[in-house]
């Protein structure tokens, strides 16, 4: 199945967001983000800086995470690469602070809070969201299968598939499955 077909159109921006997970030979893992943006014009950022070829980035920035079995961040790096105005790749150090913190709940809310507004850059805060999913969807089918689950799978009613009471969980986890009570 596809989207409907579109209307009438001109292509004009592209956001590729790319996050890729490693297991370590340390025991740790490592969590990849990039965010990049073309256009397919040239384009002049505000300022009078240097215009950008149509199919050249934009944007193009990195984020590099190292973390334990429990999500907790022990290393953290992020690159600007590519941006519109000189100062945009200033404030990427700064996200080595992020150090300590646990990609679990409660993360993108001190992130915000820490590096929102004139604290951080929109693109490499976004790129968080997709980097903590990666990580869970890199760790949880490994180390589930490795450790087994004795408790109730995190995964459990963490969307409409997954619903205790649906047929996933019923079929999975017998054991952690509710009577379906959908109407």
């Amino acid at each position: 199945m596809s989207l409907s077909p579109p209307a009438a159109r001109t292509h004009i921006h592209t956001r590729q967001v790319i996050c890729q997970g490693y297991r370590r030979d340390d025991g740790l893992w490592d969590i990849e983000g990039m965010v990049l943006d073309t256009k397919t014009y040239d384009c002049r950022p505000r300022a009078g800086y240097d215009a950008i070829p149509a199919g050249h980035p934009v944007h193009r920035m990195r984020i590099r995470v190292t973390i334990d079995d429990t999500l907790v961040i022990r290393q953290a790096e992020a690159i600007t690469e590519d941006a519109p105005f000189p100062p945009c790749g200033e404030i990427a150090p700064s996200f080595a602070s992020l150090v300590g913190l646990s990609l679990g709940d409660g993360f993108q809310r001190e992130l915000r809070r820490r590096f929102g507004g004139t604290n951080g850059c929109t693109h490499l805060v976004e790129l968080m969201g997709p980097i903590a999913t990666t990580a869970f969807q890199t760790l949880y089918p490994i180390l589930s299968h490795e450790q087994g689950e004795s408790e109730r799978p995190k995964v459990i009613d963490s969307c409409h598939a997954l619903a205790a009471d649906g047929p996933v969980v019923a079929r999975a986890w017998p054991q952690f499955a509710r009577p379906d009570h959908r109407t």
